[in-house]
């Protein structure tokens, strides 16, 4: 077993400016942020970058993540030189990027294919590693890390102690299967996507899915990851910050419960 510190997607509210998200962040007890590239932090601009690394500190808050949305073959090292100078002035230890093009199932790829975007990936790793920053390749549908077959092979492709993968299940994956997912997958793992949806993407409280959770954080295997690992919450129901709330709450309350318990030990009913 291993422990998580509690964390936030800032992607989960896309709508509310990066000083609203500390503040609601700050509030729940949550304890480090992943910025999002694609609304809160855009590559490139390094002064509003430095900004919000100073909002997130300032609060007491980490930067966890830059949550960039490099997504190589589509994207190369050009464009990921500009999103590691970015997270270099966000303070971000982490850069999160897409393997494989966005929304592409990971069997429509021929070995070149995977071949080139892992050749890709190992570049961007090393240029990273140089600025002492590491990779997370996201867990998500429609990529080379769809499944974990391929998740797998990608990471054996790649071949770089600088590349580690995040962790989230496929919506409505079931609880049993998502345990041997993250078993099999979670030496290579860092940090975890958190999220109550099911096979539909229809979005519940976190409270309907605690036994799911309590679960996945208690049997979370160790990993070669250095440093502190976050479970982050990622979309909540409506997009609300009430719901936020709501969830956040349970969901420190599960990392309290899991944090000394046995691995395998049932949660009292």
């Amino acid at each position: 077993m291993t422990s998580f510190r509690p964390g936030l997607c800032s992607v989960t509210f896309r709508k509310l400016a990066p000083r609203t998200i500390v503040r609601l962040a700050t509030e729940c007890g949550i304890e480090g942020i992943e910025w999002a590239g694609d609304v809160h932090v855009p590559p490139g601009q390094l002064d509003f970058a430095r900004h919000v690394r100073r909002l997130t500190e300032d609060a007491g808050l980490s930067v966890i993540s830059y949550g960039s949305y490099i997504a190589p073959p589509s994207d190369d090292e050009t464009a990921f030189a500009t999103v590691l100078e970015t997270a270099q002035a966000l303070g971000a230890p982490n850069i999160r990027i897409w393997p494989g093009s966005r929304n592409r199932d990971s069997v429509t790829y021929s070995q070149q294919e995977r071949e080139h975007a892992a050749s890709l990936i190992r570049r961007m790793a090393r240029l990273a590693d140089s600025a002492s920053v590491t990779i997370g390749l996201e867990y998500h549908p429609n990529s080379l890390t769809d499944d974990l077959a391929s998740a797998q092979k990608l990471m054996a492709e790649i071949d770089d102690p600088n590349v580690f993968l995040y962790w989230q299940p496929r919506p409505g994956l079931p609880l049993e299967e998502a345990l041997d997912e993250l078993r099999a997958i979670g030496a290579e793992t860092s940090h975890l996507h958190v999220f109550a949806w099911d096979g539909e993407k229809s979005r519940y409280p976190l409270s309907d899915q605690r036994t799911y959770w309590s679960r996945i954080l208690t049997e979370a295997p160790e990993t070669r990851w250095p440093g502190d690992r976050f479970a982050m919450l990622e979309f909540v129901r409506d997009d609300s910050p009430e719901q936020f709330r709501l969830d956040a709450a349970v969901f420190r309350q599960l990392l309290e419960e899991v944090k000394d318990r046995p691995a395998g030990a049932a949660r009292p009913l």
